[in-house]
């Protein structure tokens, strides 16, 4: 293992500004889930994405269980979901008793493909049971073809949930990633592009759904001079000390967006003329955070596995990651109903096998990077030579 310092994959990097937004929550003794710092993250996270409102909580895990409960979804409704993402865009369908219906990946964006939706919905269709709701998840900061899918979702009347987690500050023509749906929502977890070490948001042009979401967050406590509560409730809401972390953290946004788009180019620019390597594309009319920077190798093309390179790296002290493993293919979720884009390959499956994250954070130096690239090379060339 190498003594250098190591690099990590996507690492909290703060703007300098994050303490006065404490110290303000500190100096009006406003350190509850609720104060200035949350009012004031909400309005302008919302104003930055273009929604009618916004309701900050405690991860964009239970923004998706929020939005789940908003649209009635309950024991033996089923929800059509992303495959190849992290659990947590599946977990909540869990919570509410409901049943996943997993949907493939297609090749231009790695998202939800448009071709297995419509089979599943065709399907459905024909079993007089439709979803309550369709969760479609922008994978790594790349919008899924939302075009399409609206069209899709909208001819059989099922909402979407657009679990933008890893996609804020994207665009889809020009519009912002995560506003496409009912509900939308992120992550400020402590490895996205902003952090509130942790939080997420849920945003939706639907006030009124929006307040009762802050209900819900709030124990669903009654307007009653006691505590009383007529309907099961939840502990979500975001505290002001974060979300005067996340106001600091949204003003440098697009300074974070940049940053990553010039760390992938930099990427391609050192390894995308290797035979047999293949970055995630970017899908015409669409501009990716890049959250963080992902690339294929091709076994026919290369001897190369994804978890040599990734081992590689970590004998020098650096962290990178498999692309995430479909949840189709997980323990909790076998035997559940899934739908490939075609009929003779699953894209998530070979994305899956294929795929690695690279260290992308905002902060990270031209030495760091070049400590990267130089790994991955000299790990290319030494299996190139034995082979």
């Amino acid at each position: 293992m190498s003594n250098q310092l190591k690099i990590l994959l996507s690492p909290p990097h703060m703007s300098g500004n994050e303490q006065k937004y404490i110290n303000q929550a500190f100096e009006t003794n406003w350190i509850a889930p609720l104060g200035p710092n949350v009012d004031a993250f909400e309005h302008e996270l919302a104003h930055y994405v273009g929604s009618k409102g916004a309701a900050a909580v405690s991860s964009g895990t239970a923004a998706i269980h929020l939005a789940l409960e908003l649209l009635g979804v309950g024991k033996g409704d089923k929800v059509f979901c992303s495959t190849f993402t992290f659990i947590a865009s599946a977990n909540p369908i869990l919570y509410q008793g409901a049943e996943p219906v997993f949907i493939d990946s297609e090749p231009e964006t790695w998202n939800i493909s448009p071709v297995a939706l419509q089979k599943a919905f065709s399907d459905a269709k024909k079993e007089g049971k439709l979803p309550k709701a369709v969760i479609v998840v922008n994978l790594y900061g790349q919008s899924a073809k939302m075009d399409d899918i609206v069209s899709i979702c909208e001819s059989y009347n099922v909402p979407i949930i657009e679990d933008a987690a890893e996609s804020l500050g994207s665009l889809y023509n020009g519009k912002k990633s995560g506003t496409f749906g009912k509900f939308g929502i992120y992550s400020f977890n402590g490895n996205k592009i902003i952090t509130t070490s942790g939080g997420g948001m849920l945003v939706s042009n639907d006030e009124e759904a929006l307040q009762k979401a802050r209900f819900l967050a709030t124990q669903s406590r009654d307007p009653a001079p006691h505590y009383q509560h007529s309907q099961i409730g939840y502990n979500y809401r975001l505290s002001n000390i974060l979300a005067g972390v996340g106001r600091a953290q949204l003003e440098v946004l697009d300074d974070r967006v940049s940053a990553r788009r010039k760390i992938f180019e930099t990427y391609v620019s050192n390894l995308g003329s290797i035979e047999g390597v293949e970055f995630m594309p970017e899908l015409e009319g669409t501009f990716s955070n890049r959250w963080l920077t992902t690339l294929l190798v091709d076994p026919k093309a290369i001897p190369v596995t994804p978890y040599e390179i990734i081992n590689a790296l970590g004998e020098e002290n650096i962290e990178a990651r498999p692309l995430w493993k479909p949840l189709h293919l997980q323990p909790l979720f076998k035997g559940t109903d899934f739908y490939s884009h075609n009929d003779n390959i699953v894209i998530s499956e070979v994305l899956f096998a294929r795929g690695l994250c690279l260290p992308s954070g905002s902060n990270m130096k031209k030495e760091e990077q070049d400590r990267v690239i130089n790994v991955i090379k000299q790990k290319f060339n030494e299996l190139t030579i034995t082979s």
